[in-house]
């Protein structure tokens, strides 16, 4: 028996569907902010529909999700967002965190940027468990500068993963950048790849590894969030109670 034929144009949905990235809810707000604006603006000067659209496309397309695979290898960290490896470097983790418990000391440090065409979700680079998440106010430097890792407005998250090894996340404001969106939750039970978070336009994500971690990326590259591996964590448990 033939298969049943489909609808042409519930296909086609289809297809625009599975084309189409899904969005992060926390671009809702300016999207249709922008939407109402280039509408309202067609209405005064009764033209304009194609650029009302365009406009609108242009914003949705910073806050797209993306469908990542993520690699499920034991003792690995995925790339936390999509950008270019701006520093590589040992880092002290944020001392919000380090107020809270996070381990003190020097620690391999990953610097991703974030430009304005850049998918600008970010992700969880290991399974474990959030334990803290904290926010600090500040000045909005250049994301791509190393003092921004210092100076700008942050949002950190200490995660522990599944062999007791403390890691930390840090969403980074930019020059443009001005709002932190962060779902995660101290207590989330969490999955390497997962989206976890936004940071609006232009942007910096630090990933701050265990002592030991090898890192595999190198300052320049690109970085695909939840896909690419840009460390080996050593074996042994380096987290503490």
């Amino acid at each position: 028996m033939p298969a049943p034929r489909r609808n042409p144009v519930l296909h086609a949905v289809d297809l625009v569907r599975e084309t189409m990235p899904p969005l992060h809810p926390g671009g809702a707000p300016v999207i249709g902010a922008v939407a109402a604006g280039a509408l309202a603006l067609r209405a005064l000067r009764g033209r304009g529909t194609l650029g009302a659209i365009l406009t609108t496309g242009a914003v949705a397309a910073f806050f797209r999700a993306p469908h990542r695979s993520t690699p499920r290898r034991a003792d690995i960290a995925v790339a936390p967002a999509d950008g270019t490896v701006s520093v590589i470097g040992d880092a002290e983790a944020p001392p919000e965190l380090i107020a809270k418990g996070f381990p003190a000391g020097p620690r391999p440090r990953v610097s991703t940027f974030l430009s304005v065409y850049d998918v600008h979700v970010q992700r969880i680079p290991v399974d474990g468990q959030v334990l803290a998440v904290e926010h600090r106010p500040g000045t909005f430097v250049s994301a791509d500068l190393p003092e921004a890792s210092e100076a700008n407005s942050r949002t950190a998250v200490w995660l522990r993963d599944t062999a007791g090894r403390d890691l930390a996340v840090v969403q980074i404001a930019g020059l443009v950048a001005r709002r932190i969106v962060c779902d995660a939750r101290p207590g989330d039970e969490v999955a390497a790849g997962e989206t976890y978070g936004l940071i609006r336009f232009g942007s910096r994500v630090d990933l701050l590894l265990p002592p030991g971690a090898e890192i595999g990326v190198e300052v320049g590259q690109r970085t695909v969030g939840a896909e690419t591996v840009l460390a080996a964590l050593a074996s042994t448990a380096t987290g503490t109670d």
